[in-house]
């Protein structure tokens, strides 16, 4: 029996795959405070190949359907570190409404951008934190605190335009944001939680949105068979890969407190530079 190309065997190994990347995503949720994003993209993106998601579609609806599993991953992970007073509530205060206006950009870029530039933006982005974070030069300062006024509003629209064009719930540049500006990365990687709780909700209604004419266009893969999909976002994948996902998120918020400053951003830079390397082989071999 096969379904999209695939024999019954073939999906039954998707589906234990997307079942322990859930649980990988959500650890690493609460370790790095990504939102489980960075992990679950790359991810997705070969489960979907091997699904037979046409190349057009197949990078934003791993976006999409990475920001729909964010939306519980990350409550859960910001509940766990709000427990610990790690969140600070003055930069979620002067970036919650510019985030928000970013989040709508991206999603209305979604819907009329190629491909190419989903991976693109995470490649640049994925590398240039490796970059900040494996060279573990405190002299990388933008300076000694985050600006007020203007600047820090700019940086609140990028980190929910890039959040919404990467799928990884704002972590990955607001992280970047702070640690430039002198903020240790346990703080950073706490806010950042909280972020993607703002980004992830509205970011995958954006990707519904988006995704309704690829939907129409492409029905016998997206809408009929496996991925089963509303617009960019996949139900089987979201189905599989949130339950786990929920359960490892505050393992992940435990092992970040126990690491030290050095360890936490080595191996957040060390995953982000593989992550990247990925996509980077699809832009040139078209895989």
């Amino acid at each position: 029996m096969a379904i999209a190309g695939l024999n019954v065997s073939e999906l039954l190994q998707l589906a234990v795959l997307l079942v322990a990347v859930g649980a990988l995503s959500g650890f690493l949720a609460g370790v790095f405070g990504i939102g489980g994003g960075a992990i679950l993209v790359p991810v997705f993106y070969e489960c979907f190949r091997l699904a037979g998601v046409p190349l057009e579609v197949r990078m934003p609806l791993c976006v999409g359907t990475s920001l729909a599993i964010i939306i519980p991953t990350s409550i859960r992970s910001y509940r766990a570190h709000h427990a610990r007073g790690a969140v600070d509530t003055k930069i979620l205060h002067a970036w919650w409404l510019t985030v928000l206006i970013g989040v709508l950009a991206g999603s209305v870029i979604a819907r009329y951008a190629p491909e190419r530039l989903f991976k693109i933006v995470f490649v640049m982005v994925a590398w240039f934190a490796a970059a900040r974070l494996l060279s573990a030069r405190e002299t990388w300062k933008f300076g000694e605190d985050l600006p007020k006024g203007p600047l820090m509003r700019v940086y609140g629209f990028l980190v929910g335009l890039l959040a919404t064009l990467m799928g990884v719930g704002g972590g990955l540049f607001a992280n970047l944001v702070m640690t430039f500006y002198g903020r240790p990365i346990h703080q950073g990687v706490a806010t950042s939680s909280a972020l993607a709780v703002l980004v992830s909700i509205p970011g995958a209604l954006g990707y519904v949105y988006a995704g309704w004419p690829a939907a129409a266009h492409y029905p016998d893969v997206l809408a009929l068979q496996p991925p089963f999909a509303i617009g960019y976002v996949s139900l089987i994948g979201a189905v599989l890969v949130m339950p786990t996902s929920l359960l490892t998120a505050p393992l992940g918020v435990r092992a970040a407190h126990a690491m030290s400053k050095k360890t936490l951003e080595r191996a957040y830079g060390s995953y982000l530079f593989i992550a990247g390397a990925r996509f980077v082989i699809s832009l040139l071999y078209g895989q």
